[in-house]
């Protein structure tokens, strides 16, 4: 386990999760096994970018991170994603404003 990432600068046990029981969230990204999960080759594809999966539990993992287990009920399983990796369904973010051009800020 030599090869874990540690984000050193990262401490998200500081504030509380992002993610709620239940929650419908969307993977960002293509997660594939790391060796971790059971009965899947190493490398083999265990969530496709855009599939969506609902919050079955939260823990944490190197006393840094929230690992959420996402349910991904056309899978038949649940997956340890970190926040970074999903983004809410039930909750999206507000839109981002433009940036102010000249002509608007005269």
């Amino acid at each position: 386990m030599g090869d874990i990432s540690r984000d050193s600068d990262s401490m998200e046990l500081n504030d509380p999760p992002k993610f709620n029981f239940g929650e419908k969230v969307k993977s960002k990204k293509v997660v594939r096994n790391d060796g971790t999960f059971n009965g899947a080759e190493i490398g083999e594809v265990l969530v496709k970018k855009g599939e969506v999966g609902y919050v079955k539990s939260i823990n944490t993992f190197l006393q840094q991170f929230y690992i959420y287990a996402v349910d991904f009920p056309d899978r038949g399983y649940a997956v340890g994603m970190k926040g970074r990796e999903i983004e809410s369904l039930d909750n999206p973010p507000p839109p981002k404003e433009a940036p102010e051009t000249k002509e608007e800020a005269a």
